[in-house]
């Protein structure tokens, strides 16, 4: 496990249109209390990596709101060189600020998913504007439905997969979700990374085998962590 890994377990408690806007999740507002408006209508920017400072396409809209730029900055700290070579998979994507920032940190493509038609083509508009579209694949439909079926993913990298819903789907469609995430973590290949991303009233005994799950508290919200074995011998 890298040194940049958080410690507690769950179970023990020069493009011409380079500043382009950006945004990420959607379907629905987040709880954040700590968020002003101006904050929530600003264009988040790229923070690290070889487009640090990049912004991209973002039109403000209640369903897509950014991940705070603080607990995204230490999400990426925390997975540290864990990032680069890695196919990053941002489900609920809003406008793909995570796949966008894990693509600048090392990763060397991303899927990004998302369910609103104009938001996705907003992504792919980000993805040209900033010479990326060789590494982007942009999927526009339900993400839970993933849980049911899994799409082919290209499996010769290690997943880097981020989850970070509405809030809200944690109650209203909390079996649908953890069937989602346990899917995908059957599924990745040896040396993945999941990241769930939840208010910090989320139980994570819920989460599938909730004792190999770390967790990270970055109020108001959770960083949830969950590693896969090296190789088949490790696990």
């Amino acid at each position: 496990m890298s040194p940049r890994r958080p410690n507690s377990r769950v179970d023990s408690r020069a493009d011409p249109r380079a500043d382009l806007h950006a945004g990420s999740r959607t379907g629905g507002p987040r709880p954040d209390a700590a968020e002003g408006p101006e904050e929530a209508a600003s264009p988040p920017r790229i923070s690290g990596g070889e487009l640090c400072g990049r912004r991209l396409l973002f039109v403000p809209d209640p369903r897509t709101r950014p991940m705070k730029e603080r607990v995204r900055e230490t999400l990426f700290q925390l997975l540290g060189t864990d990032v680069p070579g890695t196919l990053a998979i941002d489900l609920f994507a809003g406008t793909g600020m995570l796949g966008f920032e894990a693509l600048s940190r090392g990763s060397v493509a991303a899927v990004l998913v998302e369910r609103h038609f104009p938001t996705a083509d907003r992504i792919k508009k980000s993805a040209a504007a900033l010479g990326l579209t060789d590494r982007v694949t942009v999927r526009s439909g339900d993400t839970l439905l993933w849980g049911r079926r899994l799409p082919d993913l290209p499996t010769a990298a290690p997943w880097l997969v981020f989850v970070s819903p509405p809030w809200s789907f944690f109650a209203e469609r909390q079996a649908e979700l953890m069937t989602l995430i346990d899917t995908l973590r059957l599924a990745a290949p040896p040396g993945s990374t999941l990241v769930v991303e939840a208010d910090t009233s989320f139980d994570p005994a819920f989460l599938p085998q909730p004792e190999g799950w770390e967790s990270r508290p970055v109020p108001p919200a959770v960083l949830l962590f969950h590693h896969t074995a090296e190789s088949p011998a490790d696990a």
